[in-house]
């Protein structure tokens, strides 16, 4: 084991010791989030000047009741809120690192009702600390690399309303439910997006966007994929589900639907019922753990709160 790999094992090891003192002790989750965004490096989000200090209470000589600190250069005050998903959010860091610890270490996610109770917050603080934490998740737009080798296309649907009077939904195409389009790369990453439908000018344009020009691509038989094999250097290879032919050679979904199950486990288990308008923050979520699967919780968990930076999430946004 290399010297690195060594200091990343005694992180990972500090971080999961450190959480149940970070759950529960305001000083020890700040102290937390400063060590996981600064690595040791205090930086001011307004100029980016790492000339700064820590501001005290006078009387005490303690650090100040907000966790101050102050720029020299720019002499803005600042907090390790500033400039991330948890700015000018009056909920306690401690129940941000409780449920960041949740939401990175939970298979199929964990609901802002749990959330709710166990931190002891309104339903409403719980669901938009939530959706927070999903948007810190899922990387901006364009910088995650294109998908490469062996990527497998396929749909699924979600939500929507059941058959009048008789409490089921219609299976697959053709519903009122809402189709994710995901494409996974073979012992690799997963994409998935929410697409306004299934025809072959939009699944085209995803795959155009977040698969490389060198890849094979699998699907099923579905018309909106016919004349991929011309864009792609590995061709595009069909498994005919509907004359129940589910493997062929090596051309299968069956990776692309084993990360689909687990999506559906996880809204129809855990959240019950997702709305369209914010279906996308769910798959994002889900698609964060599928990439970041390699790791351990304490891993994951700091992968996830650095994701926070440089983003923010209005609160009009979501209840929008």
């Amino acid at each position: 084991m290399t010297k690195e790999q060594k200091m990343a094992s005694l992180e990972t090891s500090k971080t999961i010791e450190d959480m149940p003192l970070a759950c529960s002790n305001e000083t020890a989750a700040v102290e937390f989030f400063e060590r996981q965004m600064w690595h040791g490096k205090p930086r001011c989000p307004h100029c980016q000047s790492t000339v700064v200090y820590q501001m005290t209470d006078a009387a005490t000589g303690e650090r100040s009741k907000r966790f101050l600190w102050r720029c020299r250069s720019c002499h803005k005050q600042f907090t390790v809120r500033v400039g991330t998903v948890l700015e000018e959010s009056r909920i306690p860091l401690r129940h941000w690192a409780y449920a960041f610890w949740r939401a990175a270490t939970s298979k199929k996610g964990v609901a802002a009702l749990e959330i709710k109770r166990q931190c002891q917050i309104s339903y409403k603080s719980a669901l938009f600390l939530m959706h927070r934490i999903r948007f810190a998740m899922t990387p901006t737009t364009g910088t995650s690399p294109k998908l490469a080798g062996i990527v497998e296309c396929d749909e699924t649907y979600v939500g929507g309303k059941p058959r009048p009077g008789t409490g089921y939904h219609k299976p697959g195409r053709g519903t009122s439910k809402t189709p994710v389009f995901g494409m996974v790369e073979r012992g690799g990453s997963i994409q998935r997006r929410v697409v306004a439908n299934v025809s072959g000018q939009n699944l085209k344009a995803v795959i155009r966007a977040c698969v490389d020009k060198s890849a094979t691509i699998m699907t099923d038989e579905w018309s909106s994929y016919r004349g991929l094999g011309k864009e792609f250097a590995g061709g595009h290879h069909v498994v005919n589900h509907g004359r129940k032919q589910y493997v062929d050679g090596n051309a299968y979904t069956n990776t692309a639907e084993s990360s689909f199950a687990i999506l559906k486990r996880g809204i129809m288990g855990i959240y019950h019922s997702v709305s369209k308008e914010h279906l996308h923050r769910y798959v994002g979520e889900f698609d964060f753990r599928w990439n970041a699967r390699g790791m351990n919780d304490g891993e994951r968990t700091v992968l996830a709160v650095q994701g926070a930076q440089g983003k923010r999430l209005p609160y009009r946004t979501i209840t929008q």
